[in-house]
């Protein structure tokens, strides 16, 4: 594709050089020459009409000012050789200044209107060509996938229809474009400096600065009109790739979950029975006899509770597989909140053994429709990660009420506390307070309780119990539940 003429370098009106000027003249002097033979045939208003088509010529061809030199040069011609007294400029008869008028007004008239005709086909020329650098252009970046395709291809387009060097200054960061710390080709060369910004329909993608050739006139309106159109389509198409990087970062990771779901469901099924076998085989050891020494026995209860530990972990990573596939039904029914409390606390009966724990729940708590069994499960991760993280002794304590159309229930400690920053992080999947932690985890259990709620149609957060101390709180949908008997009654 062979460059164009820059249209910046062009000035909004062309002037016309001498050698137009002398064109004009020569245009003239043709005519005249050409209707010398006709004097004496022709009457002198018709040889006088042979002129104007050399203004004509002027204006279209020459421009303006030429045109105007060939219509004060045709009535000069025109009475120096054509008029009586001949190789003058004296008129004899005063009837041939009508001529001299009419003829000058003709040729200024024609002039004139050729001139506009010519200027609004140079425009119509300029336009076809801006609407043709635009179309190639849109093309090219339609089919650009990198950023630095994107800044090839509008450096080009800017330096060719435009006469100017482009960089285009992006943000790294998301929002809007700040300071340029990423430059797409050369530095612009000393010289005028457009900065336009790169405004996509989601927001501002950086900036891309133009710097005119030394001694380019500065750009006409539509010159700056076209520059921006260039602006608006590249900020399209790095927005267009930004959100196709996104798309495809986020199937990857889609992927990715659903593949790291099927091996934990895999996983964790599998484990379950050879560690129920070894719990079972611990307890076995215990019973039968010889009866084991001390130190035997204390081995064996110490296998145990690693087995239900581990045991525990499983189960946490197969209901986490459970929930994130989608396919679990839950099993909803009215109950009261009380005794889905009461089924965590016995469950965890011996981690809380060293806690005081404290459950207030108002007796006038309606019911909550819920499935008792992951709802205990979700209160089960929350017991236990109070009583793994506060110190033996601390206060763990269960509260309820009723909230506009929600039920608000609150699992509180007086301990350490949670790291400041990271309350919403604490929720996602292998997550941890401690990165480095002695106390055992795998970091699933805050996650299986925000999945639990999500699931009930609730949510769930965390912040700083008052006082001190950390305070996990769900919200649950309070719903319409079923009249009691004696109210239908």
């Amino acid at each position: 594709m062979a460059p164009t003429e820059p249209i910046a370098a062009l000035p909004p009106a062309r002037r016309a050089g001498w050698r137009a000027y002398a064109g004009a003249a020569a245009a003239v002097g043709v005519v005249a020459a050409a209707s010398a033979p006709l004097l004496g045939h022709l009457d002198l208003a018709n040889i006088a009409m042979l002129f104007p088509p050399a203004v004509l010529f002027a204006a279209i061809r020459l421009g303006r000012g030429p045109a105007v030199l060939a219509a004060f040069l045709s009535v000069a011609v025109f009475d120096f050789f054509f008029v009586a007294p001949h190789f003058t400029l004296a008129v004899s008869d005063l009837q041939y200044v009508l001529t001299f008028v009419v003829l000058l007004a003709v040729a200024l008239v024609t002039a004139e209107l050729a001139t506009g005709l010519r200027t609004q086909r140079d425009a119509a020329e300029d336009r076809e060509r801006r609407a043709q650098a635009l179309y190639r252009m849109a093309g090219e970046l339609s089919a650009s996938l990198t950023v630095e395709q994107i800044a090839e291809i509008a450096a080009r387009y800017i330096r060719e229809e435009c006469g100017g060097r482009a960089t285009l200054q992006l943000p790294d960061g998301e929002g809007p474009a700040a300071p340029p710390d990423r430059d797409h080709g050369a530095p612009p060369p000393t010289g005028k400096l457009i900065y336009l910004p790169l405004q996509a329909p989601m927001r501002n993608r950086g900036t891309i600065a133009v710097a005119l050739d030394a001694g380019a006139l500065t750009p006409s309106p539509e010159q700056h009109r076209l520059l921006e159109t260039f602006a608006t389509l590249t900020a399209i198409a790095l927005e267009r790739v930004h959100y196709i990087a996104v798309a495809q970062q986020a199937e990857v990771d889609m992927a990715s979950e659903r593949l790291r779901n099927s091996l934990l469901a895999a996983l964790s099924h599998d484990l379950r029975t050879p560690l129920t076998a070894l719990v079972g085989l611990a307890d076995a050891l215990a019973l039968t006899g010889p009866r084991l020494a001390p130190e035997q026995a204390e081995l064996a209860q110490a296998i145990r509770e690693e087995a239900l530990r581990t045991s525990a972990l499983v189960h946490n990573l197969l209901d986490m597989a459970r929930l994130q596939s989608g396919r679990v039904v839950l099993r909803r029914e009215w109950q009261p909140l009380e005794e889905v409390v009461g089924t965590a606390l016995r469950a965890l009966a011996r981690p809380l053994a060293a806690h005081r724990v404290r459950v207030a729940l108002p007796a006038e708590l309606p019911l909550v429709h819920i499935d008792a069994v992951m709802m205990e499960r979700a209160f089960c991760n929350l017991l236990e990660n109070a009583a793994k993280y506060t110190p033996h002794g601390s206060l763990i304590e269960i509260s309820a009420r009723e909230r506009d159309a929600v039920i608000e229930i609150v699992v509180a400690d007086d301990g350490p506390g949670l790291p400041p920053g990271r309350e919403r992080e604490l929720f996602e999947k292998f997550s941890r307070g401690r990165s480095e932690s002695p106390i055992p985890g795998v970091g699933l259990g805050l996650a299986i309780v925000q999945a639990v709620v999500t699931a009930h149609g609730g949510r769930v957060r965390a912040g700083t119990r008052e006082g001190g101390g950390a305070a996990f709180t769900l919200e649950l949908p309070r719903g319409e539940p079923p009249a009691l008997p004696d109210q239908i009654s």
